[in-house]
């Protein structure tokens, strides 16, 4: 018996190596199968924030073509603005010719007011001492009037007063006098009313220097207004001509093929094409140039990126190919010693694994039983010995598919009748042969199956004694007590 035990021994002792070995092999596989799955999660996020990162810049890079798409657009303005200027620069040319003719006839004008201005001035002043010395003149030819209308009221009264007697030579010198002082006073009558009418005319015409020196004086601030106005202009165009190339335009002169009311539509166009423009933007190029550069800078980093996802997306492609394949091995292997356990366990029947979707990485797994002429329904529809009976078969699948040297079971026979407890008895007696199993168990059927008893007792409150019994030991005591006897 000895010999035999430590043949045994001898026979377990590499099993058990080999079951040590292929555990290690089972704790390898399963971190690497945690890292594999570890690594799928990571690079999932990764491809998240990188396709989102990609949108971002899928986003920006849709920015960065419309603002280039915009800056080609106004750098083809700016091109068709510098075509412009070019019919532009001989209407400024011309614009500058009539500005200048235009200043010279303001200044002709303006002198010729200034002229007239000062003639009407010296005029009006002439006019202003004719009057003075008609007033005079009108003044002392009032007072010799009443003088001579004095002297006539006089004689009229020494005339009345002469008697009868006088000699008729005193009387005609009377009357000469009186005569001569009467034709005096008609002529100084004529006199006056010439003076009055030479007066009321030269007062007319003051009048109407003085009308017609209104309209000189606000043509003459015109004229001052204009000729400033025309003097910025000409400063203007003068300032635009010094920023064109004369080259096309010299060509252009030399050519002379249009026609000038074409070109003046054409350039009235242009014109207002200039107008709708706008300001030149003169930082366009530079900008232009920036956003290239970016772009480049964008483009560079977006290939990158790709090349990453690329990468992450075959190595994931690569992970979920093995995982799939390890998982559907595994299934299939599961499923396999699923169908070899349950019929042993219940005497017949069968269950299987099923996937509750297509993909198996997504999917989760649903247990399938048909016990001996029961229909095949779920798992929870089987009262509670079959439900004790099928997972015991499903742990001892996943047993089988890797073994280890040492199995613990807690009162799986608990819910058992005999019958289903012999069964799982004989199947664990068989499993023996590879592993150990240590069980905790009420049942004596199960009981029976054991090579060591180990009780735990407790013969006084809250003191437990382990009482060990070796069955095979005990076999051979009660062998050799019954040889004895």
């Amino acid at each position: 018996a000895e010999e035999t035990y430590r043949a045994i021994e001898g026979r377990i002792a590499p099993l058990r190596a080999a079951g040590n070995e292929l555990q290690q092999r089972q704790h390898s596989l399963q971190m690497q199968i945690l890292k594999l799955t570890q690594a799928g999660e990571r690079s999932r996020e990764r491809a998240a924030q990188i396709a989102h990162e990609l949108q971002e810049l899928a986003d920006q890079s849709a920015s960065e073509l419309r603002q280039k798409q915009e800056i080609a657009g106004r750098m083809e303005a700016i091109r068709a603005n510098m075509a412009a200027q070019q019919g532009e620069a001989e209407q400024a040319r011309h614009q500058a010719t009539v500005q200048e003719v235009r200043l010279r006839e303001q200044r002709e004008r303006s002198q010729k007011a200034q002229h007239e201005l000062q003639e009407a001035r010296y005029f009006a002043k002439t006019c202003a001492e004719k009057i003075a010395d008609l007033e005079h003149n009108l003044k002392q030819i009032g007072l010799t009037l009443a003088q001579l209308e004095q002297t006539l009221a006089q004689n009229r009264d020494e005339l009345a007063h002469l008697d009868d007697g006088p000699s008729k030579g005193q009387l005609q010198e009377v009357l000469q006098q009186r005569q001569a002082r009467e034709q005096a006073l008609a002529e100084a009558r004529n006199a006056l009313e010439h003076e009055t009418f030479g007066l009321n005319k030269l007062e007319q015409e003051r009048l109407s220097c003085e009308q017609k020196l209104q309209p000189l004086r606000e043509k003459a601030g015109e004229l001052a207004l204009k000729e400033q106005e025309a003097r910025l202009h000409y400063e203007q165009w003068a300032e635009q001509l010094r920023g064109i190339d004369e080259a096309p335009l010299l060509l252009l002169l030399e050519n002379g093929k249009a026609k000038p009311g074409a070109l003046q539509n054409e350039l009235d166009r242009l014109n207002a094409e200039i107008v709708v423009l706008g300001a030149v933007n003169l930082a366009a190029l530079e900008e232009l140039s920036a956003a290239q550069e970016r772009k480049a800078y964008l483009d560079a980093q977006a290939k990158d990126l790709n090349e990453a996802i690329e990468t992450l997306e075959s190595a994931i492609r690569r992970i979920d190919k093995e995982s799939r394949d390890l998982l559907m091995a595994t299934y299939d292997e599961v499923n396999r010693y699923l169908s070899e356990m349950f019929p042993v366990l219940f005497g017949g029947g069968e269950a299987r694994l099923v996937l509750t979707g297509e993909e198996i990485l997504d999917s989760g797994v649903q247990m399938m039983a048909q016990p001996p002429g029961k229909k095949n329904a779920s798992i929870h529809l089987l009262s509670g010995g079959e439900k004790a009976l099928t997972a015991i078969a499903l742990v001892f699948s996943l047993f089988q598919l890797n073994p280890a040297p040492f199995c613990l079971l807690d009162e799986v026979d608990a819910p058992l009748d005999d019958t289903n407890t012999e069964r799982l008895c004989k199947l664990i007696q068989k499993m023996s042969q590879h592993t150990q199993f240590v069980f905790i168990s009420h049942n004596k059927i199960t009981m029976e199956l054991a090579q060591q008893l180990v009780g735990v007792t407790m013969q006084e409150r809250g003191v437990s004694h382990v009482v060990a019994v070796d069955i095979e030991e005990a076999l051979r005591m009660r062998d050799d007590s019954t040889i004895a006897a």
